[in-house]
């Protein structure tokens, strides 16, 4: 498979959309668990990762000069992402009390895989 710039298309873009994949899960399953207190954030968030993954990879020729745009802004957005978690996330070191517990793990998880992200989101920008 081949990106529409005809850049091979490798494990590290499979890297990312998995990478994605599962931060919008972890997000949308997160947020339609507590939907009503506020998860909708969540759920939108999530959206917005699969959103910006197919922008990115999708063969449509019309974007492919947006191609380096979109990983600048889905390095933002995963970015924004991480530091709205270390003010505001269940389980970060600097909102309160730090309580081990399964929201915590997969919260320390996801910002793993977040950071990860971003780190691949780069090289794939040096790449290109």
């Amino acid at each position: 498979m081949r990106t529409s710039s005809n850049r091979p298309f490798g494990s590290l873009q499979w890297g990312i959309i998995a990478l994605t994949i599962v931060t919008a899960i972890i997000h949308i399953g997160l947020g339609l668990s507590f939907f009503d207190a506020g998860g909708l954030i969540f759920v939108l968030n999530g959206v917005g990762y699969l959103g910006l993954v197919t922008l990115l990879y999708l063969d449509i020729p019309a974007l492919a000069p947006y191609r380096t745009i979109i990983r600048w802004i889905m390095i933002a957005y995963t970015a924004t992402t991480v530091i709205a978690w270390l003010f505001i996330g269940a389980g970060s070191p600097f909102a309160g009390p730090v309580r081990v517990g399964t929201q915590s793990i997969i919260a320390y998880t996801d910002k793993v895989v977040e950071i990860t992200l971003i780190v691949l989101l780069w090289l794939d920008g040096q790449r290109a």
